[in-house]
């Protein structure tokens, strides 16, 4: 029986691949902690530089899988633990040292789009539409949607998509902040992973650290979070990779990173 989420390694590139396309790629308990296993994986290996995560089939994931909620509705304590896994895990993607982009075709709504904002970048097919549901379905945000949505679109249009529960279009979620890069459905999965690609070629510790600060910085004043951009640039710069990358810049070369 084949499993609900694959991980592979495709040149510098861990790929997370929701692998349950009969079941629109749903997050179950077992594909989160797939997901999560994954990810501890690639962040151990020396070779991964970047995360892609995409999945196989039409849509890209439609949400939580409802089946297995409904078995937990009458106990707390697996509940709590459903809800707890997925939320911990989105936010250890957030805050992975490998940065981590996302490609979506098709449908992501609800639990996926929880799992599409976890992510550093995301790459969408022209027909994908991101949605979320959990209003029309008497549900709220559990694995912190209404956190992230909030942070990315604006408080106004983040209460509108989730009040109203409708479908944006690859266009309209580039513009809300949602998406970075919308092209042809049949060219998703190469783009990509070309993107992925070109990431790997960059310092992995200078890519790590870029990554912390940003997302730390967001949630400080501005004066804190240029402390922390100022100590974490003295840190960096006596490193070896910058180093290599200011020779390969005197030199006319391209950099070669080693850690």
């Amino acid at each position: 029986m084949s499993l609900p989420v694959t991980a592979s390694i495709e040149g510098n590139v861990g790929i997370i691949e929701l692998s349950r396309p009969e079941k629109f790629n749903c997050l179950s308990l077992e594909v989160q902690e797939l997901i999560g296993a994954a990810r501890v994986k690639f962040e151990a290996s020396r070779e991964v530089r970047a995360i892609l995560i995409r999945a196989q089939g039409k849509h890209f994931c439609t949400g939580a899988d409802l089946t297995e909620v409904k078995g937990k509705l009458q106990d707390p304590v697996a509940l709590d633990h459903f809800i707890g896994y997925g939320m911990d895990g989105l936010r250890a993607l957030e805050q992975s040292p490998l940065p981590v982009i996302v490609a979506v075709q098709g449908l992501c709504l609800a639990g996926g789009i929880e799992l599409m904002l976890s992510a550093d970048v995301c790459f969408a097919a022209e027909t994908a539409q991101f949605g979320d549901q959990h209003a029309q379905f008497g549900l709220i945000p559990g694995w912190g949607g209404s956190q992230r949505l909030t942070r990315v679109m604006g408080l106004r249009r983040a209460l509108d998509l989730m009040f109203s529960a409708r479908w944006l279009k690859a266009d309209e979620a580039k513009e809300a902040g949602l998406v970075n890069y919308i092209v042809p459905d049949a060219d998703l999965h190469k783009a990509a992973q070309e993107y992925c690609q070109t990431i790997a070629t960059r310092s992995r510790p200078g890519i790590a650290e870029m990554k912390r600060i940003a997302r730390e910085g967001a949630d400080m004043t501005i004066d804190q979070s240029m402390r922390l951009e100022r100590d974490a640039a003295v840190r960096a710069l006596p490193g070896a990779d910058v180093a290599e990358g200011i020779d390969a810049f005197e030199n006319r070369r391209t950099p070669d990173f080693k850690a």
